[in-house]
């Protein structure tokens, strides 16, 4: 049996997981509706408005010049804070908000620096999430020596955002060896030239201390600290992704130009192709041929600013309404809506219809009284009326005009089933013209198909609701209409939300941890389908709160419980049992708002890379964790994919830098999902833990490379030095637990009978090579069976001293006998030894090595990165070598192999070249005594 009326309220901590996406279009090479949007808290500064618009009309001819007379930007909308003071020249925002922003302009939590950065975690090519810039970094022109012009930047960090592509330097990784044996600056092209040096004490005024780097005797490469300084001239033009700080670089490293060998993240990613060439797949480029003569015109900039929120509530109470308890459920998505979901800055009204309407409250702020009160006129019963939709969305335009009297950028969250008796297009015209943003709730599966178009039209969110009897989708729908302005104090964290359908005594038993970044204003939630369950809750110092504390609502069929100071931090544990004679949905749900307004929460969002999807076509779960704009590592991550009617699915996000994880630990959690069992839609949450308090805050990736200084006609000038940064800071806030909703999505194509194994392992991103002696250490992350699940069943594993023959004929490159090394499971790491033999490795040679999955119906997955080690300073080949060499290999068992190589490169035995070596020399030997002896007769005849 079905769970009824489950109430998982998926309370999101941030729209993120509900959210429209970016609104950027691209009209004939322009981009239009660029979103900049300055965060609540950052200070009022008009300079930084100013400076937002000359980066933007600097970025512009820039980004024309580097996509080769493709794009440009055409029009940005800058939002600006309803905390700053308002301007004669600002305009209400309609669907444009923080949470959607493409660049966001906010101070960072726990000073990390001023790097400009996107959050960008899909594969090579798949869009990022949002470009993040600092006041400081908009204020400060001192920083413009290092990082460049701003404008300059704003490229870099679209080719991020937009793109897909990657930077081309990598601070862990700053040198390499070429495949001519030079030491080279990791750096795209490598032709860009400049100094290695290393600083020996502090500048003074225009001069530096400085001398030539030493080579590590242990590595081959340049010794610690040693910085490759670019000089302010240069012959290329192709780096933007290394340095578009450079006065000369004004294009994209291309097929001709691109470093393969360089270690940084783009190869990595990208398989080694150049970034121009990602970009030219791209839909922008595809869609916009190069223009000859065209003069770019100067950016649209338009400065919105929000007033205080005016929502009103359009309920369907027809009689439809009355199947499969719609209106109950409905009611219960309200009550917490109201009660916690909507900020107390808002002004909130009611309007219920059917064939007529009714106002059954006007607009009302939402201190605690005015909540109570809305909640109390919400309808609980429905009526024997047809339903007629248009009346009730203009009564809820007219309600919402009385606040200020238009209803421009103000809000209606239509709630109905959507089985419309009336031509709901009739009032199309007045609803466009009254600009007004409608959010359509559909609930049930006969919904009008203009309710898309009326979300659409409006510029609102669109949300379905199936009649399953499960809560899921309509307490994610009210979330999605949640504030989208950012961070503030009053934003709810969810700590918990779980139901189960329970027996006859049967009980549902968890844990919540309350940490020290939450735990004000706090709810526990309990509900039920039937009957009351008996409650039992337990806080940290052993305190219990049974049924009694709970206020409940036979209505809404839910208990509370409201703690408005702040609670015990630390572990609660919760019993809720089913005291009905028959089965029944249990459910909790425990939420929180900020301990204090300046230290932000612990968040979790969660989202899929795709909304429908044909199989057996991709789908990734994506989950991210993270205290203010710093990502939070070490947490277990767990997801429930539930398939309308279906079994629910349960696995973990891994944060390991395998599958579609593109870095490790950086705080995003992703795993692929494949178990589709039938067509249609799936529900998605998460759950992210952290009980013995390991976890830690780490620094956002794809950064802007800040140069350190210049060489100018042979002289050197360092930048200033950046603020020292600590990129792994213990997160010292207690055991903790978070839930999210990821929404849903919509599966179609999958087939009715079993079919054969069609997913082969994930490619492997993340090989690396290390020289020890003459023992090569590979280590990697183990990939699956499918894709990144499972197990997979053997690796094959060769290496080249070409990079470029590795890369394209892996097969002809020398193979390492690893038959017997058994994969462990997807996520695991994985570490093998072995000795080059018979090969004749000069000092300074560099070595390349991949290597790729099989499944156990004998699939291939994609060639992994290249892994680049390094001979040097290692001791020479002792003068009889034994007949084997052994391999030590650490996986879940550490056997020992045999090194062999492939016949491609057909070497000689060690045991039967001996007896050659032996044979040359005993020639040698006979050589130089006939030339003695010749020699000596030749003196004799000469002295008679």
């Amino acid at each position: 049996m079905a769970p009824q009326n489950s109430f998982i309220f998926l309370l999101i901590c941030s729209l993120l997981c509900m959210s429209i996406g970016s609104l950027v279009r691209v009209n004939n090479g322009g981009y239009e509706d660029i979103v900049i949007a300055i965060h609540p808290d950052v200070k009022e500064d008009a300079k930084i408005i100013e400076n937002i618009q000359n980066m933007v009309k600097e970025a512009t001819s820039y980004l024309f010049q580097a996509t080769q007379k493709r794009l440009y930007i055409k029009s940005v909308k800058i939002l600006i804070p309803s905390t700053w003071t308002p301007g004669s020249k600002y305009i209400e925002p309609t669907t444009e908000s923080y949470n959607e922003a493409d660049i966001i302009i906010a101070s960072p939590y726990l000073k990390y620096g001023d790097d400009p950065y996107t959050l960008q975690y899909g594969l090579c090519g798949e869009p990022g999430k949002y470009i993040h810039l600092t006041p400081n970094f908009l204020l400060n022109n001192s920083l413009l020596s290092g990082y460049g012009p701003r404008g300059r930047v704003m490229v870099h960090e679209w080719a991020h955002l937009r793109w897909g592509v990657y930077d081309e330097y990598n601070d862990e990784k700053p040198y390499y060896v070429s495949e001519y044996g030079k030491v080279e600056a990791t750096r795209c092209p490598a032709d860009i030239f400049g100094n290695n040096i290393i600083l020996t004490g502090q500048c003074q005024e225009e001069s530096c201390p400085t001398q030539h780097c030493h080579f590590d005797p242990d590595t081959g490469l340049y010794e610690q600290g040693c910085i490759f300084l670019p000089d302010t001239s240069q012959f290329m033009r192709e780096s933007i992704m290394y340095s578009q700080a450079l006065t000369d670089i004004t294009q994209f490293c291309d097929a001709s130009t691109h470093n393969t060998i360089a270690t940084n993240l783009h190869n990595r990613m990208c398989n080694s192709r150049s970034t121009w060439e990602v970009i030219m797949d791209s839909s922008d480029i595809l869609s916009t041929p190069p223009k000859a003569d065209f003069s770019i015109p100067e950016p649209t900039i338009t400065l919105l600013q929000s007033k205080d929120r005016v929502v009103t509530l359009v309920l369907d109470t027809s009689r439809s309404m009355n199947q499969d308890n719609r209106l109950g459920r409905l009611h219960q998505a309200v009550d917490v809506f109201l009660s916690q979901i909507i900020e107390s800055s808002a002004y909130v009204g009611v309007v219920q219809f059917a064939s007529s309407k009714s106002i059954i409250s006007s607009l009302k702020k939402m201190d605690k009284q005015q909540r109570e009160d809305v909640i109390s006129l919400v309808p609980s019963s429905a009526t024997n009326e047809m339903m007629n939709i248009c009346p009730g969305i203009l009564a809820g335009l007219e309600v919402n005009k009385n606040l200020y009297g238009s209803a421009q950028s103000t809000e209606i969250v239509l709630m109905t089933d959507g089985e419309d008796n009336f031509n709901l297009s009739l009032c199309f015209p007045e609803i466009a013209a009254s600009g007004i943003i409608i959010h359509v709730i559909a609930l049930g599966p006969h919904a009008e198909k203009n309710l898309e178009s009326l979300a659409d039209m409006t510029g609102g969110l669109m949300f379905s609701a199936s009649d399953n009897l499960n809560i899921n989708d309509l307490i994610s729908a009210f979330t999605g209409a949640s504030p989208r302005n950012g961070f503030d104090s009053e934003q709810l964290v969810q700590l918990e939300s779980i139901v189960e359908s329970l027996q006859p005594s049967a009980c549902l038993n968890g844990t919540v941890f309350i940490d020290s970044t939450v735990g004000n204003d706090t709810f526990f939630l309990v509900n039920w389908q039937t009957a009351i369950p008996r409650i039992n809750l337990q806080d940290p110092k052993g305190r219990e709160y049974d049924s009694i504390w709970f206020t409940s609502d036979v209505a809404s069929k839910l208990s509370k419980l409201h703690f408005p100071g702040t609670v015990e931090r630390g572990r609660w544990d919760y019993s809720l049992c089913n005291s009905f004679t028959s089965p029944q949905a249990i459910g909790i749900t425990v939420t929180s708002k900020a301990a204090a307004k300046n230290v932000p929460p612990i968040l979790a969002l969660c989202h899929v890379n795709q909304d429908t999807i044909t199989y057996p076509n991709l789908m990734v779960i994506y989950a991210s964790i993270s205290q203010g704009l710093r990502p939070v590592t070490g947490a277990k991550v767990m997801a429930i994919i539930e398939p309308a009617g279906g079994t629910p699915v349960t696995m973990e996000l891994l944060d390991s830098g395998t599958g579609p994880d593109t870095t490790k630990n950086d705080g995003i959690y992703s795993r692929y999902f494949t178990n589709f069992t039938t067509n249609g839609k799936y529900s998605i949450k998460a759950r992210a833990v952290i009980e013995d308090n390991k976890s830690r805050l780490t620094v956002p990736k794809n950064r802007a490379f800040y140069i350190p200084g210049y060489v100018n006609r042979g002289k050197i000038t360092m930048n200033p030095p950046k603020p020292p940064v600590n990129d792994d800071i213990q997160l010292d806030v207690g055991p903790f637990s978070r839930a999210a909703s990821g929404g849903y999505f919509l599966v179609s194509n999958v087939p009715t009978v079993e079919q054969p194994d069609i997913f082969k392992p994930e490619k492997i991103y993340d090989l690396e090579a290390q020289l020890v002696e003459r023992r090569i250490v590979l280590s990697w992350t183990a990939t699956g069976d499918d894709l990144d699940q499972g197990q997979a069943s053997a690796y094959e594993l060769r290496w080249n001293t070409d990079l470029k023959k590795l890369k394209d004929n892996f097969k002809s490159s020398t193979l390492v006998n690893s038959d017997r090394l058994i994969p462990s499971p997807a996520g695991s790491k994985e570490s093998f030894t072995f000795v080059p033999e018979n090969v004749n490795i000069q000092n300074g040679t560099a070595i390349f090595f991949a290597i790729i999955a099989i499944d156990k119906a004998s699939q291939k997955s994609d060639i992994s990165n290249i892994a680049q080690s390094v001979f040097y300073n290692v001791p020479p080949l002792p003068t009889l070598l034994p007949t084997e060499t052994t391999i030590a290999a650490t996986t879940t068992n550490t056997p020992k192999f045999t090194i062999t190589t492939s016949a491609s490169t057909k070497p000689t035995s060690e045991s039967s070249a001996l007896p050659n070596i032996i044979m040359l020399t005993l020639i040698i030997c006979s050589i130089l005594i006939l030339i003695c002896l010749v020699v000596c007769i030749a003196i004799c005849i000469f002295c008679r």
